[in-house]
């Protein structure tokens, strides 16, 4: 029996949130305007109060005392942080659950490729929010449910992240290609493969990071 999930107002608000954030629509050297956004999604400040502050815990958003909300900066220290814990905890994961994964579980990988490249190939929004389904959907067959939920959280972090290390012209096409050998190693439940794949990945977009946010500072 199919249990129903009922999201509370909070929960939407941070869900909606955090799509604009990621997406690039709230702007970082200003207070978020809490007046307006409210109006905006109809409704009252107590709620998005709550959402910002939820959002604040997950690290996408900072408070300053008298000033109000603000979307953090793009960071290297952030980005060397936040890619140096995946490096850790994705590979590994990836690795088992590619043992573990049901007929099912590797169609939805699958069809998350498939979505991931046509966003990427088509320079379209939602690039880091396709890219995080497909990366996830390697990690959860393994039911590991603590290290799934570091992920997911890291992998929210990184989302803005993978926007900036895409600019670069022919970035697009060697992240496909990464991301397909992850996926045929996956696919072929090559564990060592899937681990040394991945960790090659992840480990190739941090040195790309560093050249990138390095030259514009912290």
């Amino acid at each position: 029996m199919s249990s129903i999930v009922i999201r509370t107002l909070p929960d939407q608000l941070v869900e909606l949130v955090r799509d604009r954030i990621l997406a690039g629509a709230v702007p970082v050297d200003r207070a978020i305007r809490q007046d307006a956004l409210a109006s905006e999604l109809g409704v009252s400040k107590i709620p998005l109060r709550e959402a910002l502050t939820r959002l604040e815990q997950e690290g996408l958003v900072r408070s300053q005392a008298n000033r109000g909300f603000f979307v953090r900066p793009l960071s290297a220290a952030e980005a060397e942080e936040v890619y140096e814990l995946r490096l850790k905890l994705e590979p590994d994961a990836a690795a088992l659950a590619s043992r573990r994964a049901t007929d099912e579980e590797r169609k939805v990988a699958v069809t998350a490729l498939e979505a991931l490249d046509v966003v990427t190939a088509n320079n379209a929004d939602g690039v880091g929010a396709a890219n995080r389904a497909f990366h996830l959907a390697l990690i959860r067959p393994a039911g590991q449910s603590i290290t799934t939920q570091l992920l997911e959280r890291l992998h929210v972090l990184s989302d803005r992240y993978v926007r900036k290390h895409l600019e670069p012209l022919g970035r697009n096409e060697r992240a496909n290609q990464e991301h397909a050998e992850v996926m045929q190693c996956w696919l072929d439940r090559n564990e060592k493969g899937v681990a040394r794949s991945m960790h090659a990945h992840i480990k190739k977009t941090i040195v790309d990071l560093r050249r990138q946010l390095g030259a514009n500072g912290d």
